[in-house]
């Protein structure tokens, strides 16, 4: 998995860089297939922003971004809705696999 951390109105420090990288490594016990990871770090004001795009194979690109008061619980959150999100794709492939016809289903 290729990471790219990327910090608007802010320094990322090695805390926040091995912080991040510790908590999306949780991404890949669910799913070994991601390709790229951006995260896109912010501040405005008293507002921490964390957005995640997760470049799967196939075109597909999951996203999701999590505001808080506190960057780390910020990466937390959002690494926990990664987590919910990459399940259920996980799920929609393996459902859509069982769903193929079957040679009874076709004569």
């Amino acid at each position: 998995m290729n990471l790219q951390l990327t910090g608007h109105h802010l320094d990322i420090t090695p805390a926040i860089r091995r912080h991040v990288t510790s908590k999306l490594e949780k991404l890949n016990r669910h799913f070994d297939n991601i390709t790229d990871t951006n995260v896109i770090l912010s501040t405005d004001k008293l507002q921490h922003k964390v957005e995640v795009t997760l470049h799967l194979p196939g075109k597909k690109d999951l996203f999701a971004e999590c505001v808080d008061t506190d960057m780390y619980a910020a990466v937390d959150m959002v690494v926990d809705k990664l987590v919910r999100i990459v399940q259920k794709q996980k799920e929609i492939r393996v459902d859509k696999r069982r769903e193929a016809p079957s040679v009874k289903d076709i004569v």
